[in-house]
């Protein structure tokens, strides 16, 4: 029995990294080049890739393998967990700042707006539409999220300063007379989330807000990870 538990543990492990080196490499991989990463037999990776097709986690794409639907099915089940334990974080992390609040998800090669949370005192502000989308390398919720990934070969500089600050600024990107900082959700060492801020200004005038980000970053990261110890020790 506990042979068995093993095996079974293994085999979830490779299957868990195919996902992993398929969600990194957007153009696909094909079997030999699977197991070549795996450093496993490609009779065990064709098995592994029958089931997970199986299951629609993942696709061909000719002699490639790609991420499939199911992936995107899982995700969406993931979303109301994450607007139910986030939005909390963002109200109070608008009405510190002043600022419109939101939390961003990489959709593919976008990031789009899941939440934008205006602050409550304000009387004037940028506003920000949920769903709205931008390329995942433009503005500083995007960058974020890439920053918040292990460095790639084509990372811009943007992104490789966000990674070392673990926040980024953007200054008109998006909207000329606006400004966004934002820090990855990091769940992970594969970012797929970002906290971040939009207000108007040609430059960051205060510099207070880039910590502010990060640690409603760094809450978010605790309590979707499931500890709860620093929502308690602020209390």
């Amino acid at each position: 029995m506990t042979a068995t538990q093993g095996e079974t543990s293994q085999t979830l492990d490779r299957g868990l990294a195919v996902l992993w080196l398929l969600a990194e490499h957007g153009d696909g991989l094909t079997a030999g080049e699977l197991a070549d990463r795996l450093s496993t037999a490609r009779a065990v990776v064709y098995r592994l890739l029958r089931t997970l097709e199986a299951h629609r986690l993942i696709g061909r794409a000719d002699s490639r393998y790609v991420l499939g639907f199911g992936v995107a099915e899982l995700a969406s089940h993931l979303r109301p967990r994450l607007q139910a334990t986030v939005l909390p974080i963002l109200r109070q992390l608008s009405g510190k700042t002043n600022s419109t609040a939101l939390l961003s998800v990489a959709d593919g090669d976008q990031a789009m707006v899941l939440i934008a949370e205006e602050p409550p005192q304000s009387t004037f502000h940028l506003a920000l539409r949920q769903g709205a989308r931008h390329p995942l390398a433009v503005g500083a919720d995007g960058i974020a999220i890439l920053a918040g990934r292990p460095p790639a070969a084509d990372d811009t500089d943007d992104i490789v300063q966000a990674r070392k600050a673990g926040y980024a600024l953007s200054i008109g990107a998006l909207q000329t007379g606006a400004i966004g900082v934002a820090a990855p959700i990091a769940t992970s060492d594969w970012a797929t989330a970002s906290i971040g801020i939009v207000q108007l200004g040609v430059e960051l005038a205060d510099e207070s807000l880039p910590e502010a980000v990060m640690a409603a970053a760094a809450e978010a990261t605790r309590r979707l990870s499931g500890d709860h110890t620093g929502q308690k020790a602020s209390r």
